[in-house]
Protein backbone atom coordinates (compact mmCIF):
# COMPACT_ATOMS: atom_id res chain seq x y z
CA UNK A 1 0.00 0.00 0.00
CA UNK A 2 2.84 2.31 1.13
CA UNK A 3 3.84 1.83 -2.97
CA UNK A 4 0.71 3.35 -4.01
CA UNK A 5 1.38 6.19 -1.96
CA UNK A 6 4.52 7.07 -3.55
CA UNK A 7 3.48 6.64 -6.88
CA UNK A 8 0.66 8.80 -6.88
CA UNK A 9 2.36 11.19 -4.31
CA UNK A 10 2.21 13.87 -6.42
CA UNK A 11 -1.54 13.36 -8.14
CA UNK A 12 -2.46 13.36 -4.22
CA UNK A 13 -0.50 16.62 -3.78
CA UNK A 14 -2.27 18.13 -6.96
CA UNK A 15 -5.62 16.88 -5.67
CA UNK A 16 -4.91 18.28 -2.36
CA UNK A 17 -4.57 21.86 -3.85
CA UNK A 18 -8.12 21.81 -5.99
CA UNK A 19 -9.81 20.47 -2.34
CA UNK A 20 -7.59 23.31 -0.82
CA UNK A 21 -9.19 26.19 -2.93
CA UNK A 22 -12.83 24.79 -2.14
CA UNK A 23 -12.54 25.00 1.26
CA UNK A 24 -14.21 28.43 1.93
CA UNK A 25 -17.51 29.20 1.98
CA UNK A 26 -17.26 32.00 -0.74
CA UNK A 27 -15.11 30.20 -3.10
CA UNK A 28 -17.88 27.47 -2.60
CA UNK A 29 -20.48 29.54 -3.57
CA UNK A 30 -18.53 31.22 -6.34
CA UNK A 31 -18.52 27.96 -7.46
CA UNK A 32 -21.89 27.10 -7.11
CA UNK A 33 -22.91 30.51 -9.29
CA UNK A 34 -21.01 29.97 -11.95
CA UNK A 35 -21.33 27.53 -15.41
CA UNK A 36 -19.76 26.02 -17.87
CA UNK A 37 -22.09 27.50 -20.80
CA UNK A 38 -21.66 31.26 -19.77
CA UNK A 39 -19.53 33.90 -18.70
CA UNK A 40 -20.24 35.77 -15.77
CA UNK A 41 -19.20 39.31 -14.73
CA UNK A 42 -17.56 39.51 -11.15
CA UNK A 43 -19.28 42.67 -10.42
CA UNK A 44 -22.43 40.26 -10.27
CA UNK A 45 -21.03 38.08 -8.07
CA UNK A 46 -20.09 40.80 -5.80
CA UNK A 47 -24.05 41.45 -5.65
CA UNK A 48 -25.11 38.17 -5.18
CA UNK A 49 -22.59 37.36 -2.70
CA UNK A 50 -22.65 40.29 -0.54
CA UNK A 51 -18.89 40.67 -0.55
CA UNK A 52 -16.74 43.28 -1.73
CA UNK A 53 -14.83 43.15 -4.27
CA UNK A 54 -10.80 43.43 -3.09
CA UNK A 55 -12.56 39.70 -1.02
CA UNK A 56 -14.19 38.22 -4.15
CA UNK A 57 -10.90 39.05 -6.43
CA UNK A 58 -8.63 37.06 -3.99
CA UNK A 59 -10.81 34.31 -4.23
CA UNK A 60 -11.11 34.00 -7.73
CA UNK A 61 -7.19 33.97 -7.99
CA UNK A 62 -7.41 31.26 -5.77
CA UNK A 63 -9.78 29.42 -7.65
CA UNK A 64 -8.20 30.40 -10.60
CA UNK A 65 -4.50 29.10 -9.39
CA UNK A 66 -6.23 25.86 -8.71
CA UNK A 67 -7.58 25.48 -12.47
CA UNK A 68 -11.40 25.18 -11.28
CA UNK A 69 -12.60 28.70 -13.00
CA UNK A 70 -11.04 30.74 -16.39
CA UNK A 71 -11.14 35.04 -16.29
CA UNK A 72 -10.64 37.18 -19.12
CA UNK A 73 -10.79 40.75 -19.05
CA UNK A 74 -13.63 43.05 -21.29
CA UNK A 75 -12.84 46.69 -21.47
CA UNK A 76 -12.79 47.18 -17.43
CA UNK A 77 -14.93 44.12 -17.03
CA UNK A 78 -13.61 40.87 -15.66
CA UNK A 79 -15.59 37.59 -16.72
CA UNK A 80 -15.77 34.45 -15.26
CA UNK A 81 -16.60 31.11 -16.35
CA UNK A 82 -16.17 27.39 -14.81
CA UNK A 83 -13.55 25.43 -16.38
CA UNK A 84 -14.43 22.44 -14.74
CA UNK A 85 -18.23 21.98 -14.17
CA UNK A 86 -18.01 18.04 -12.68
CA UNK A 87 -16.52 19.88 -10.20
CA UNK A 88 -20.41 20.85 -9.01
CA UNK A 89 -20.86 16.30 -9.01
CA UNK A 90 -18.34 16.67 -5.90
CA UNK A 91 -20.72 18.80 -4.56
CA UNK A 92 -23.78 16.46 -4.68
CA UNK A 93 -21.43 13.81 -2.94
CA UNK A 94 -20.72 16.20 0.24
CA UNK A 95 -24.20 16.74 -0.06
CA UNK A 96 -24.86 12.61 0.40
CA UNK A 97 -22.30 12.58 3.11
CA UNK A 98 -23.53 15.36 5.31
CA UNK A 99 -26.95 14.09 4.88
CA UNK A 100 -25.88 10.29 5.99
CA UNK A 101 -23.98 11.39 8.60
CA UNK A 102 -26.65 13.57 10.17
CA UNK A 103 -29.16 9.94 9.86
CA UNK A 104 -26.33 8.30 12.01
CA UNK A 105 -26.21 10.96 14.39
CA UNK A 106 -30.18 11.12 14.94
CA UNK A 107 -29.57 7.21 15.36
CA UNK A 108 -27.22 7.71 17.82
CA UNK A 109 -29.04 10.48 19.93
CA UNK A 110 -32.66 7.93 19.45
CA UNK A 111 -30.26 5.28 20.90
CA UNK A 112 -29.19 7.58 23.93
CA UNK A 113 -30.07 6.47 27.48
CA UNK A 114 -30.80 9.55 29.27
CA UNK A 115 -31.08 9.76 33.61
CA UNK A 116 -34.66 9.40 34.25
CA UNK A 117 -35.48 7.77 31.06
CA UNK A 118 -34.57 4.01 32.53
CA UNK A 119 -38.06 2.74 33.31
Amino acid sequence: MREVFKINQELYFHRAQVIKALAHPLRLAIIDLLSADEERCACELVESLNCDQPSLSKHLAILKNAGLIATRREGTRVLCQLRTPCIVNMFSCIDRVLKADLANKEQELAALVLPGDEA
